[in-house]
């Protein structure tokens, strides 16, 4: 017999009875909020054309590197799987790459993806048997008979997860057709734009001199010339905005920051172009970089996200074949305190500037992050990201940060995925675990129980409209 899919009412609230009471009562006021999602990498296509997915490994598999790297690292072949190479997209069969997804899914025990899988195969798809080999085909034909229904539609889906606001993230160098599309068809779903700028900032992106060709055919712009470079970020940065962008994102090895003279920074930029930089220079143009998106964020109001210390790509042989976000990325330590002080030199008390810093190193919560959101107008703390996003890593997150930042200088939850169907999912998970850790609070006698009612709303709703200045009026639990 198949084993039952029972997703627990009280799944990840306290064991004490007592906490778990007071928990329980905060999540049902903030349970069924909208979703706002300002930080994610879905594709804007699926609500341009608002097209059916075909099948489960299509939708589920294949675009989720948190499944196919823990699957790759027990021997699992990306192909077999139907993730595409650079050879062009692979071959697999669907149904076959599902079997083996299911004759491996006890990899996942007790790790997020299996949570936010099981949410979706039981919220989503009405699924009440569990996912193993012997329901690999039961699972298949049900899923792929409901995605061929309107009800399953992006934009039906999008509807039906009460989102808000969902946000891609777009580079310079990209036309942003499908969002164009997406507000000439009459659709009321709010789908924004992310200013995402790596390609045409990282010398050593391998696309950096393609991209930095369509950078200069977008923008009209001389971008070998360093007044011109600056002037197509502007120009492209206000094309975002006009795509409904409220934000820039930065993902880069470190969080160097640099000041440089005006004179300092031209001649940076011209070994850059000429192709005669060292490691050193890229480097150093990156951290100028950052500062030069500082200002020009204060000039039109751009909320900027600076997310350091992966080292991208580390698998040398998988890059090599698959290309870039494989699933081969790793945290690295990450300096903060000294990396960003020529950019808080010089802009650090600015209140018209919003910077939100994301880390992957834990061990900078308390002793660096919290400390610096904590004192600096301009700074503020993105949630426990990536390979923290998970019910321990947002305890140690709220643990290591609220004492010296407190909540106010946090800015709720970003689900950063590219797997919608997990959106809701990830959302209801932040809320239980934050309603969990004020419950804590509230049983301890640290904050009455009214405080935590207001915190539940502003950890799930309050903070991520204010901290990614969007427009749209205060919900109310439903």
């Amino acid at each position: 017999m198949p084993r039952p899919l029972q997703l627990h009412p009280d799944r990840l609230l306290p064991a004490d009875p007592t906490t778990r009471s007071i928990a329980r009562a905060l999540y049902q006021q903030v349970r069924a909020l909208p979703i706002v999602s300002p930080h994610g990498h879905t594709d804007p296509a699926w609500f341009a054309t608002n097209a059916p997915w075909t099948n489960p490994a299509e939708l589920l598999l294949a675009p989720d590197h948190y499944l196919y790297r823990m699957l790759y690292s027990q021997g699992v072949p990306l192909e077999a799987l139907g993730v595409s190479s650079k050879a062009g997209p692979s071959s697999a069969d669907p149904r076959s790459s599902w079997r083996l997804f299911a004759s491996h899914y006890y990899l996942f025990r007790g790790t997020p993806s299996r949570m936010w899988l099981d949410h979706v195969f039981a919220e989503v798809f009405g699924m009440d048997v569990a996912l193993e080999p012997a329901t690999a085909d039961l699972f298949y034909d049900r899923l792929t008979e409901q995605l061929a229904t309107p009800s399953f539609r992006p934009r039906a889906l999008f509807e039906r997860f009460g989102i808000e606001l969902l946000a891609t993230t777009e580079g310079p160098h990209e036309d942003l057709v499908h969002h164009a599309a997406i507000r000439s068809s009459g659709w009321s779903g709010r789908v924004v734009t992310t200013y995402r700028p790596d390609a045409v900032i990282d010398p050593e992106h391998e696309d950096f001199a393609s991209a930095l060709a369509r950078f200069a055919e977008l923008s009209g712009e001389d971008v070998h010339s360093w007044s011109g470079y600056l002037a197509a970020h502007r120009k492209r940065r206000a094309d975002f905005r006009a795509a409904g962008a409220t934000a820039t994102d930065h993902g880069h090895p470190t969080a160097r920051t640099a000041n440089l003279s005006s004179l300092e920074a031209e001649a940076l930029f011209g070994r850059i172009i000429g192709g005669s930089w060292t490691a050193e220079d890229a480097d150093l143009f990156r951290a100028q970089m950052l500062t030069e998106m500082a200002a020009m964020s204060i000039e039109d109001g751009m909320v900027m996200q600076i997310h350091p210390g992966a080292f991208r790509n580390h698998n040398r042989t998988l890059h090599a074949t698959h290309g870039r976000d494989k699933g081969a990325d790793i945290p690295t330590r990450t300096d903060y305190v000294h990396a960003l002080k020529p950019l808080l030199d010089r802009f650090g008390n600015e209140t018209r500037l919003s910077i939100i810093l994301f880390t992957l190193d834990e061990t900078s919560y308390a002793r660096e992050l919290a400390p610096l959101a904590g004192h600096y107008p301009c700074l503020k703390l993105g949630p426990a990201w990536w390979f923290h996003d998970s019910p321990e890593g947002m305890r140690r997150f709220r643990e290591m940060t609220t004492e010296t930042a407190g909540f106010y200088n946090t800015v709720g939850f970003n689900d950063d995925t590219r797997a919608f169907l997990s959106i809701p999912a990830r959302h209801d998970v932040a809320r239980r675990v934050d309603c969990s850790f004020l419950a804590r609070l509230v049983a301890e006698h640290r904050i009455e129980d009214w405080e935590a009612a207001e915190l539940a709303h502003e950890l799930t709703y309050g903070l991520v409209r204010r901290a990614y200045r969007l427009d749209a009026p205060r919900a109310e639990a439903a």
